[in-house]
């Protein structure tokens, strides 16, 4: 899987990591799938709430007002514009999954909601830049990396 980092995308995205500082922020990506296994983020939440040092859990109601307006905004195509997954900083430790993030991320896929995979973005910012790993999980499927390319 591919995913398409715009650079306003990219500059939003460092600069809410920032303003975080030591502690954990995240929320959810919008996406445009420009063709099976390739996707553009588009849009993405930050949660309200800010975590700890060392965790995040991000507001359901605050994103699935933002997913709302999104979809709004993109006419309800579906096909086209979609959520794409969950986003979290990781500001004191590697910008890849913890075990608990792997787990949450598997429930997600694995439960009852019709989301058949998502996408895990972490990023962590650096002087100047964001350090990002994702990854793909999928329903019954091994999780797999995502190639995070700069628009």
């Amino acid at each position: 899987m591919r995913l398409d980092l715009p650079i306003d995308v990219s500059r939003r995205l460092h600069h809410a990591v920032r303003r975080a500082g030591k502690n954990e922020i995240g929320g959810v990506m919008m996406a445009e799938q420009i063709e099976p296994g390739h996707f553009t983020l588009v849009d993405f939440t930050v949660d309200r709430r800010v975590g700890d040092e060392a965790h995040f859990v991000r507001s359901v109601d605050h994103h699935r007002e933002a997913l709302a307006e999104f979809f709004s905004l993109t006419g309800s195509d579906f096909g086209r514009f979609n959520y794409l997954g969950e986003w979290h900083s990781h500001p004191n430790h590697p910008p890849v999954p913890s075990m608990e993030d792997v787990r949450s991320m598997e429930r997600l896929v694995q439960g009852e909601r019709e989301i058949e995979f998502a996408v895990l973005l972490i990023v962590q910012a650096r002087r100047g830049a964001l350090a990002l790993s994702a990854r793909l999980f999928q329903r019954d499927a091994p999780i797999r990396d995502v190639a995070i390319v700069g628009v």
